[in-house]
């Protein structure tokens, strides 16, 4: 948003200069990003008198001028202009001096004579409207050796700021005076309103407007009759270049200077063209077609909101105007619309059709409904002022849905506690007020009334933050976090993390970043069926673009779009891991769960086992224990024979394997891939960082191989959980050797092979010991898996 510093002296008194002032309005919170001075490009420029004038000796076209420029010696100029006489003062380059074509100013000799400048004309300063002959002849009585930026009001400033998408109040010159003023101390001042309706006629006997769809939140119209059309007065013609706006007739520029003053897009319709005196708010047909202003045919949908006369549309509601309805030099009657449409909807077609306007770039923002009262009002109060038509009674206005006023109750004391300050209840009134955030004191709570425009203040921490921008972040000070379970600065979470990631990075494995906003589509790539819970997503209501429209629900997509790019630039091999969250709604909660998940993906000379192995590493680790691994089958995103779902004490913990072909295809990639996805937030609740010392053991282990078949459906994790829980404590360890399937082994059947590690911390084991127990791993196998002995 562009401000013009002198326009914005129009509602708030400004004593400083705008360099200071934009950084004082960064500090309060406005991000500035540059600011642009008229006239930076003219330089060592200054006014002067001509003194004489002589003939060159030896050049009938050329003279000789002196110049006083306000210093004791004169300047001399040689100069082929003829426009000038003695005595008038004129613009004068000196030695060094810069104009705005780059063009760099040196003393030097002209047919034998010294010439140490020049004089200019409006051209050569970049200031002429139209083609001119001759220099820049100055009034009689202006000050001699003045900057020429500083005579000719070349030195205006303007700051451009980055307006978030949460203050749409701020993209008008008196949202941008109200925080100047609350940042100074001082008070704005509103623009003129009132105006008097110069004539009988009503425009509700005039016009009829019907809105029938729920995407316009407010449609008002008032009438002018009477209009003259004419270029608009050289001050408004200024205000609307400073800000970037092409004047184009005093009406049009009505509308856009509303626009930038108060924040609120306006149209101005040729009342003429609306033949059916009746003006409908309703969706375009699929297939209409339609000329905007641009001149530019285009072709609608259902799924853009118009303005309609009768059956024809006239306008693209809160994006562009139609080329059939704009105002002409021979225009006698106008009607005024100031209107609020729902944002997301106008965001979206206002990319679909290629046009981004000033009136869209605020509807999408979701500006204020109760804006487009003082709008129409403003606007006619010009047109009263400029004598540019008569006003006609009454006012349409369709506002279904009243936006009404917020209030809130915060506790200055948790205000000083959650800032680290010590601010009275008092001044914190003063700074809230300063905003236009109407509060009363009562004891230490502050009750607060919240306008409708600041739709970004919903919570306590909104109030703190804005106590604490006015009452400035560079005067809060420095405290130490009293945050509980941290040590050396990073808490018992940031230090877990770090494990893993050092764990990771020792395994040869990087680190990747990627949005936690995906698009839509990512479901159907990766096989997630339409009726799956990982399609209850949280849908962003700004979205950079379809691509980033909802929270992720899983990082599958993640990692597999970032394997995909490796893939595709020829890489061999990729190992990666992602850090990030994904975000579950829940029912009866107005923010979703935030999960923090990590997210292994690789391929290139891999197997089910390297990514199992990765996934074991960081269990171990973590310190983890109680593990436990299960096939999974449903996981339609997977490989249903190599996947398995990772549980931690019966809780589920993530899923790792081979992602399904056909997923892997979708993204154009012809390797398998392993993904793993771990809840983070389960290991880190079992995770034990504190490690003991276990003694050697005193007495000898025994050893006994068995080998047994089973159908080949057992899992050996089936098999090890039996030996386990049969073997008791006297198991030490269950170490698998071999698995085979062949000539020796029935159709249906595997030979698996366990060397069983026993050892009694008490006592030496006796055969009879270990017997007792094998015999009851062996009947407990044959029993639960049908196995048998070989």
């Amino acid at each position: 948003m562009k401000i013009p510093v002198q326009w914005l002296k129009d509602y708030v008194d400004i004593n400083i200069d705008s360099k200071e002032l934009a950084d004082r309005l960064t500090l309060s919170g406005s991000n500035m990003e540059e600011i642009i001075t008229s006239g930076d490009d003219i330089q060592n420029v200054v006014t002067g008198r001509l003194e004489s004038i002589e003939q060159h000796p030896d050049a009938d076209k050329l003279v000789i001028c002196q110049l006083n420029v306000g210093k004791e010696e004169k300047v001399q100029i040689v100069t082929g202009a003829n426009n000038m006489k003695v005595n008038d003062v004129v613009p004068v380059a000196l030695h060094g001096a810069i104009l705005p074509n780059g063009l760099k100013i040196k003393k030097g000799k002209l047919r034998g004579i010294v010439s140490n400048g020049m004089m200019c004309s409006e051209e050569e300063l970049g200031i002429a409207t139209e083609e001119v002959h001759g220099l820049m002849i100055l009034p009689k009585d202006t000050p001699l050796g003045k900057d020429i930026k500083e005579v000719l009001g070349l030195n205006k400033s303007t700051i451009d700021f980055d307006i978030t998408s949460n203050r749409p109040d701020c993209l008008c010159m008196v949202g941008m005076a109200r925080e100047t003023a609350a940042t100074l101390g001082t008070a704005y001042r509103m623009p003129k309103m009132t105006f008097t309706a110069k004539t009988e006629e009503n425009i509700n006997d005039l016009l009829k407007v019907e809105v029938k769809d729920e995407l316009c939140k407010r449609y008002m119209a008032r009438g002018v009759k009477n209009v003259k059309v004419a270029p608009s007065p050289a001050w408004m013609q200024e205000r609307l270049l400073d800000a970037g706006v092409r004047p184009i007739n005093n009406i049009v520029d009505i509308t856009n200077f509303v626009m930038l003053e108060l924040g609120q897009p306006m149209h101005a319709f040729d009342k003429r063209e609306i033949s059916s005196n009746t003006i409908i708010v309703d969706r375009a047909k699929d297939g209409e077609k339609f000329t905007t202003l641009d001149e530019v045919e285009r072709v609608l949908d259902s799924e853009i909101l118009t303005i309609r006369d009768g059956e024809k549309a006239i306008a693209l509601a809160g994006i562009m105007g139609g080329l059939n309805s704009e105002i002409q030099e021979d225009t006698t009657e106008v009607i005024f619309e100031s209107a609020n449409f729902e944002g997301v909807n106008i965001r979206v077609n206002s990319k679909r059709l290629g046009i981004r306007t000033e009136s869209s770039a605020r509807f999408e923002k979701e500006i204020d409904p109760n804006l487009a009262a003082l709008a129409i009002d403003r606007a006619c109060a010009l047109v009263e002022e400029l004598n540019v038509g008569e006003v006609l009674n009454g006012t349409i206005d369709i506002y279904n849905d009243k936006k009404e006023e917020g209030h809130m109750e915060v506790d200055s004391k948790w205000v000083n506690k959650f800032l680290g300050t010590n601010i009275s209840a008092d001044d914190m009134k003063v700074y809230l007020d300063r905003l236009d955030l109407k509060t009363v004191v009562d004891n230490d709570t502050l009750k607060i009334t919240i306008p409708t425009f600041r739709i970004d203040i919903a919570i306590k921490e909104d109030i703190a933050e804005e106590i604490a921008r006015i009452y400035g972040y560079d005067n809060i000070p420095t405290t130490i976090s009293t945050a509980i379970g941290i040590r050396d600065g990073k808490n018992q979470k940031q230090k877990l993390e770090d494990k893993v990631i050092e764990a990771l990075l020792g395994l040869g494995i990087n680190q990747s970043i990627s949005y936690s906003f995906v698009s839509p589509k990512v479901f159907d790539k990766l096989n997630i069926p339409s009726e799956s819970s990982l399609r209850n997503v949280v849908t962003i209501k700004n979205p950079l673009g379809e691509d980033y429209s909802i929270m992720r629900t899983t990082t599958i997509g993640s990692m597999m779009e970032n394997l995909a790019r490796n893939y595709s630039r020829s890489n061999d091999m990729a190992r990666l891991f992602e850090i990030g969250k994904v975000y579950i709604p829940r029912e009866g909660k107005k923010l979703p769960d935030e999960i923090n998940t990590l997210t292994i993906g690789m391929y290139g000379n891999v197997d089910y086992l390297d990514i199992k192995g990765v996934v074991e590493r960081v269990i171990e680790i973590l310190g983890v224990e109680n593990s436990l691994y299960s096939r999974q089958q449903e996981f339609v995103t997977y490989h249903p024979g190599k996947t398995a779902d990772l549980y931690i004490k019966n809780t589920h913990a993530g899923i790792l394997g081979e992602i399904h072909p056909e997923v892997s295809e979708k993204y154009e990639v012809d390797v398998p891939c392993y993904i793993a996805e771990l809840n983070l937030d389960v290991l880190f609740e079992r995770a034990v960082l504190k490690k003991s010392a276990k003694p050697l053991p005193k007495f000898p282990a025994v050893t006994r191989d068995i080998a047994v078949l089973v159908d080949d459906e057992v899992l050996v994790q089936t098999i090890e959980n039996t030996i386990r829980k049969q073997g008791g404590r006297l198991v030490e360890n269950v170490n698998l050797f071999d698995v085979y399937k062949g000539k020796q082994v029935p159709a249906g059947k595997k030979s698996v092979a366990y060397a069983i590690v026993y050892r009694d911390d008490a006592k030496t084991l006796t055969d009879k010991d270990v017997n007792k127990v094998h015999d009851k791993i062996l009947r407990a196998l044959e029993h639960t898996l049908g196995a048998e002995l070989r």
